[in-house]
């Protein structure tokens, strides 16, 4: 038996909507499937957005780098890494003038909260299994994930 997500009372298996609340059930992801290595797809997606290392692996050993999904999610986390990177050295060659040290440090702390928001919700999207593009980002990662 299933829950409702809106409701939470229990569905009947293979209905798609709930007969107390009349609210959608969503279904249950479709890139859940375990790989070779025995690591569902959805798992190794949001792994891959941990820290740069996992994602390095995945791009390299055998079995993940042949999946189009944990590819993409691999990729755009070293875009995104890159990008959150770039954006603070930026930030720290305007800390050498004066008075726009006072300026940057609000905006690091900015950034760096708005990073690590992106971040959770990348992590919350790779888990679900779905491949959430950042707007310019996404379009890069995607990019390397089908040019194999």
């Amino acid at each position: 038996m299933a829950f409702c997500n809106m409701c939470g009372a229990q569905i009947a298996d293979g209905t798609t909507t709930c007969s107390v609340c009349a609210g959608r059930v969503a279904t249950a992801p479709a890139s859940t499937t375990a790989t070779a290595g025995g690591m569902t797809d959805n798992v190794a997606g949001m792994l891959a957005y941990i820290t740069i290392i996992p994602a390095i692996i995945f791009l390299v050993v055998e079995p993940y780098n042949k999946n189009r999904f944990i590819r993409f999610h691999s990729w755009q986390c070293l875009f995104f890494a890159a990008a959150l990177f770039v954006l603070h050295i930026g930030l720290s060659i305007f800390t050498f003038v004066p008075f726009l040290a006072l300026i940057t440090f609000p905006l690091h702390l900015l950034v760096s909260l708005g990073g690590f928001i992106v971040w959770i919700i990348l992590l919350i999207k790779a888990n679900q299994g779905q491949m959430y593009k950042l707007p310019v980002i996404g379009d890069l990662a995607e990019k390397q994930a089908n040019a194999m």
